[in-house]
């Protein structure tokens, strides 16, 4: 008999406790029918891709799922490989707050932050 031995498989993003909070947040706001947010890279922007995230009432099959304490995160099935190993922070300063991407995959980024490319 073979020995199979499986291992969990690593989240494809990784969340810092402070992105963690604002999902549960978001989630405790959250319009009616929501079931998580959901993160995705539209083409947009000078450099190419953009991170975008939006409230989400349906997963489709090819979406990655991250359960958080405070809601799910369903990341975008054709976004994955441009996020793989990323981490997702909440940042808030005296003028601004938002999602912030520390992204292995970017190989470049436009002058005002809005778009990436890999």
């Amino acid at each position: 008999m073979i020995d199979v031995r499986t291992r969990a498989r690593p989240a494809a993003l990784n969340l810092t406790p402070t992105a963690e909070a604002r999902i549960a947040a978001l989630m405790a706001r959250a319009p009616e029918g929501a079931i998580g947010v959901k993160l995705s890279t539209p083409r947009r922007g000078c450099s190419g891709l953009a991170y975008s995230v939006d409230y989400v009432t349906e997963a489709t099959p090819f979406d990655e799922k991250i359960e958080t304490p405070g809601g799910t995160l369903y990341v975008d099935g054709g976004s994955i490989l441009y996020l793989i190993g990323s981490t997702m922070d909440w940042v808030e300063d005296d003028f601004t707050a938002g999602f912030v991407f520390n992204n292995p995959n970017a190989k470049g980024a436009c002058g005002c932050g809005e778009s990436f490319t890999v």
